[in-house]
């Protein structure tokens, strides 16, 4: 390939080398770099890939992207290297997201089950969808694992061009406010861009609730149409930066386009009825909890703007199943039930505990820790919530990345000073799992929540093997 091809639409402020050059392959990670390729040197959120141009160089990189080049180097200084990476990824692929419906959902939760509900009802109405997201990314029913929750522009590009040959007609992805301040998702047009809510997560990144908020709502300057949480505080601020129509739903707001009335809570599920403008429908979703009315809004909002009929959307939800550590059930074959959940920011615990409470028939027993290296401002919240919703709590690790786990414990505990609810401390997951197994009662609901599908616990680097499921099967195997 050509480097001017690679440049279409690219800003660039100089050239020191030859723009008919030809090229092999485009490279932002100077340790995949081979002969003849490109390399583009973006500032990451760890380091910065101008460190690297030198290694880019010596391992056979015939030219370099970059905003500073070094004296002598064949390089291309661009404005803003990160859209150059998405701007060249888009060329280097044939600009794959045109050829599809795309389609963002933005939020601090939700995000994972309304994608996979939306990727249910477009199948149901007999369109192939490929979905990215924090579980796995999907080619209609192929698995891809994923490292994040948006992958950085140059994968994503070429995550594309995987589901237009393979004859996807739609996009939905969760789209994080990481991705979008890093323009990852850069140049990338949505049909639709939906937002769930907006909760404290991510403050070690956007340092503030309203630079965290600005983040997300950049998804709407971008779309045709939106769909917005009107219940959500952030909600009014949503709507007036956006730069596209947005149908709004609501639980309890009757202004809202799109709302849920009749709401029916269940153990295995809840029923509603759906109303808008001109629809009505009755919606019976097999998956538990309050928040799962707001992430099914959130999914018919989309697909309604997609042109699917809410009479049809309903009926495919009926059939619509729990995503993998969204409050799954684990088989255990007991008089108890334990449940795994992702649930790691105060909100999220919140949300989970609420919808636990509401069918639980004896004790709800929360165990969680928090992550290292993040915003440490939330643990202490996420302890007083646990505190107050759950009848037993036990505070472990989760990801303790490279602080010292009982440091980690010790501000989730000082949010749970002068409670009376009891609790026990064990730093290490797997043995804290086997004691609340060890005292687990009759009737009791035991919520394991941080991990959700993550199968790893993450120390000083180092991705150590823990599947939660595992566990639990390893520890009724020793009992028999």
């Amino acid at each position: 390939m050509k480097l001017q091809e690679l440049l279409q639409g690219v800003e660039v402020v100089s050239a020191s080398v030859p723009l008919d050059m030809e090229l092999h392959e485009v490279c932002y990670d100077s340790r995949a770099v081979g002969k003849g390729d490109l390399f583009v040197a973006i500032r990451g959120y760890a380091t910065d890939g101008h460190r690297y141009i030198g290694k880019a160089l010596e391992q056979g990189a015939a030219a370099i992207v970059c905003e500073e080049a070094p004296a002598g180097a064949p390089a291309i200084v661009v404005k803003n290297a990160r859209r150059a990476l998405a701007e060249i990824a888009a060329n280097r692929f044939g600009h794959p997201a045109d050829a599809m419906t795309m389609i963002g959902v933005t939020g601090t939760n939700g995000k994972t089950t309304t994608t996979y509900l939306v990727k249910h009802m477009l199948e149901e109405a007999g369109h192939k969808v490929g979905l990215i997201g924090t579980n796995q990314n999907l080619i209609g029913d192929e698995v891809i694992e994923t490292e994040r929750t948006t992958p950085e522009s140059y994968e994503l590009h070429a995550l594309f061009a995987r589901m237009r040959d393979a004859g996807c007609t739609h996009v939905i992805m969760e789209v994080s406010s990481h991705s979008l301040v890093l323009d990852r998702v850069h140049g990338i047009r949505f049909a639709v861009g939906v937002f769930t809510n907006l909760t404290q997560d991510h403050l070690d990144f956007h340092k503030t609730m309203e630079e965290y908020r600005k983040a997300k709502a950049m998804l709407f300057s971008v779309c045709d149409k939106g769909v917005i949480n009107l219940d959500d505080a952030a909600a009014p601020a949503m709507l007036i930066d956006a730069k596209c129509p947005c149908l709004t739903f609501s639980c309890d707001k009757d202004e809202a386009g799109l709302t849920a009335k009749n709401i029916v809570m269940r153990a295995d599920g809840v029923d509603f009825l759906a109303s808008t403008m001109n629809e009505l429908a009755r919606v019976k979703l097999p998956i538990p909890g309050h928040f799962s009315v707001e992430n099914a809004l959130a999914a018919l909002g989309a697909v309604l703007s997609c042109g699917v009929t809410l009479e049809d959307a309903a009926k495919s939800l009926a059939t619509a199943t729990g995503v993998k550590g969204r409050v799954e059930v684990v088989p255990t074959d007991t008089n108890y039930t334990v449940l795994i959940d992702y649930a790691h920011s105060p909100d999220g615990v919140e949300n989970v505990l609420k919808a636990v409470r509401g069918f639980a028939k004896g004790r709800v027993v929360a165990l969680f820790g928090c992550g290292g290296d993040r915003d440490r401002t939330k643990r202490p919240k996420m302890g007083a919530i646990a505190a107050r919703l759950a009848d037993f709590c036990i505070v472990t690790s989760d990801n303790p990345r490279t602080e010292e786990p009982q440091a980690i414990i010790d501000d989730i505990l000082a949010g749970m000073q002068g409670t009376k609810t009891p609790m026990q401390v064990i730093a290490n997951r797997p043995e804290a799992i086997h004691w609340a197994l060890d005292h687990a009662k009759a009737d009791d609901v035991i919520v394991l929540m941080g991990k959700g599908h993550e199968t790893y616990q993450e120390i000083n680097h180092v991705k150590h093997h823990l599947d939660e499921r595992e566990v639990i099967a390893a520890y009724f195997a020793q009992k028999k």
